[in-house]
């Protein structure tokens, strides 16, 4: 597993082996089952993820009880919370592990001394951030201007795996639409193609 590590930081970084391997040395891999919450909605988390095998569910649960899923992570993704401008640094949302799940796992206490002693570190997760954001407002504008039908056939397109790896309910409740309304849209996507 610290191998997809390696190759991550190679692609981030300009670090050479003997700072990677020290890294990686220091880098704590855990095993997750399916349906482990990592942290809920209204915690201040404390640890942020990578993830190497496996797939997190983002979700929130609204004012009327229902869950509705914003995100999922997958490998070679980091999960981390941006909330460091709320005065109880609490999660707006919940993430749990819709499989099996192996990551790194950071703490978010001993982070600013990690960079200290590598600085490249705090460069790739610089980085890593700016991808993301500029990947969630990509995104977030697409699913705006976007019909359920185009949404899904986008998801098909950039994430197709999340089809097979995740519940339809979850997926149905990703793209903003019921499980009845994506069953209709697979089924007709499923007739044009024939």
């Amino acid at each position: 597993m610290k191998n997809v590590f390696y190759k991550f930081m190679s692609r981030w970084t300009s670090l050479n082996e003997e700072d990677q391997r020290a890294i990686v040395d220091e880098i704590h891999i855990e095993e997750f089952k399916k349906g482990t919450v990592l942290f809920k909605q209204g915690d201040a988390p404390t640890k942020c993820y990578f993830v190497l095998k496996g797939c997190v569910r983002q979700y929130t649960i609204d004012e009327d009880g229902r869950e509705v899923t914003s995100n999922f992570f997958t490998e070679e993704q980091f999960i981390a919370i941006f909330n460091h401008h709320k005065p109880d640094k609490s999660s707006d949302f919940t993430f749990m592990c819709v499989e099996d799940s192996v990551m790194v796992v950071g703490d978010l206490n001993t982070e600013q001394d990690m960079y200290n002693k590598h600085p490249q570190l705090e460069l790739m997760t610089h980085r890593m951030i700016e991808e993301f954001l500029s990947q969630v407002q990509e995104e977030f504008a697409a699913f705006i201007a976007s019909t359920p039908e185009e949404r899904f056939k986008t998801l098909l397109m950039k994430r197709p795996s999340l089809i097979d790896r995740v519940p339809q309910h979850q997926l149905a409740s990703y793209l903003g639409i019921t499980p009845e309304s994506l069953s209709r849209i697979k089924k007709r996507i499923h007739q044009d193609l024939l």
